[in-house]
């Protein structure tokens, strides 16, 4: 099966994509194209799926980069490829033939392009990293590299959506507590618990930071198996790992 490989027009000047499950070698809960290291899945199978990434992106594997995720602000800049994976949650390069990559299973993966000044980035933004500021830092470090924010389009690829992601009422507090006005991506749910909009929490930050252009793909990984993994899904079925999506851009 062929890689499946969704694309923004706003990053129309950049090879990118955010890759869905399918085409991968992967078997059992992994089935598809799983790059989750991190994962239980076997590590030369995942390596293969890498591998297909790194093609569909004309890149070496070596200089598709990636970072130890941990739901931090934490921005990565990068002039090759890396050693070893630093703990971070942002990439950002003005190197061309490099590509940046992020894993995802329902956060959001955030693509970055300014085609004017030649700066790309990517981030790893759950709720946490969202909250705590991952998505301007990546703004930051790529105007530390000579980009400009009213020429940046951001791109929220696939993520979990507000109809599929429940949250208790103690979650809440910390949004309001940053800012009152977040409230409104809460909307009231069952036996006191509510609804998180994560996506719609990523493009106002996004906008509000003042980038040119910002935008969610709308695909949720909850509410399609067949294309995206999902932690949520995977845990409300029992499952004991889920596999990982990655999105990727190139300079």
């Amino acid at each position: 099966m062929t890689l499946e490989i969704l694309t923004a027009d706003s990053l129309a000047k950049f090879r990118h994509g955010f890759f869905t499950r399918r085409g991968g070698a992967s078997s059992g809960i992994f089935s598809g194209l799983n790059c989750g290291a991190g994962s239980s899945d076997q590590s030369e199978i995942v390596s293969i799926n890498r591998a297909r990434v790194a093609e569909a992106m004309q890149v070496e594997p070596d200089k598709m980069l990636g970072v130890h995720q941990v739901h931090s602000a934490d921005v990565i800049a990068a002039t090759g490829p890396l050693a070893e994976r630093p703990r971070a949650d942002g990439l950002v390069t003005a190197t061309p033939g490099l590509a940046l990559s992020v894993l995802t299973a329902d956060c959001q993966p955030v693509l970055f392009g300014d085609a004017r000044a030649g700066v790309i980035g990517a981030a790893h933004a759950g709720w946490r990293g969202a909250l705590d500021g991952v998505l301007e830092a990546t703004l930051d470090a790529m105007e530390a590299l000579g980009a400009k924010r009213e020429d940046i389009c951001a791109v929220i690829g696939p993520s979990i959506s507000q109809a599929a992601y429940e949250v208790g009422p103690e979650f809440i507090d910390d949004f309001i507590a940053e800012d009152p006005h977040n409230s409104q991506f809460f909307a009231n749910g069952l036996n006191g618990h509510y609804q998180f909009d994560l996506p719609a929490y990523g493009v106002h930050r996004l906008r509000r930071a003042g980038v040119g252009q910002a935008e969610w793909t709308r695909h949720c990984t909850y509410g399609d198996p067949d294309r995206f993994y999902s932690y949520r899904r995977s845990t409300h079925a029992g499952e004991a790992d889920y596999g990982r999506l990655i999105s990727v851009i190139r300079l």
